[in-house]
């Protein structure tokens, strides 16, 4: 196990399978060092966690939470085309957040992201990062989250 999946595991995590794309794509690509994931939704198990929009039907906190098994999924899918989590930096973590058009916490939202992959990874999870709010997600959900990565 590498060093990323140690620092999850004792946050109580494990890396989960793959989230099935929702559409036509795949969930990431490697081009030479980059690795970038399609937007992952909070799926647990193959579900949806939870639907609705942030500051109406799902709160802040709640949103946070998803925004974080967001980044486990993404998580997951930079592993399974990477042999060594270890060997991965974190450059940019993109975070949309399907908002009440009278909500503007999108950032502490993300931060659910945000702060996992810097637990998980280490100073090699620092990153760049764009919080947005938008009107809808797919499926309804309130919360996705892509990363781009580098592998040494």
């Amino acid at each position: 196990m590498s060093q990323v999946e140690d620092r999850l595991a004792e946050l109580g995590l494990s890396i989960p399978a793959v989230a099935a794309p929702v559409a036509a794509y795949v969930p990431v690509i490697r081009d030479g060092n980059l690795v970038m994931t399609s937007g992952q939704l909070p799926m647990i198990d193959g579900e949806l966690a939870a639907t609705g929009k942030v500051g109406a039907e799902v709160s802040q906190e709640d949103a946070s939470k998803h925004a974080r098994t967001c980044a486990l999924n993404a998580i997951a899918a930079v592993k399974s085309i990477v042999d060594d989590l270890d060997t991965v930096r974190v450059i940019k973590v993109v975070g949309f957040v399907a908002s009440d058009p009278s909500f503007t916490g999108q950032p502490g939202v993300i931060n659910g992201a945000s702060e996992l992959i810097a637990q998980a990874f280490g100073d090699k999870g620092q990153h760049a990062r764009s919080a947005v709010g938008v009107a809808v997600l797919p499926l309804d959900a309130p919360v996705e989250v892509e990363i781009t990565c580098s592998v040494s």
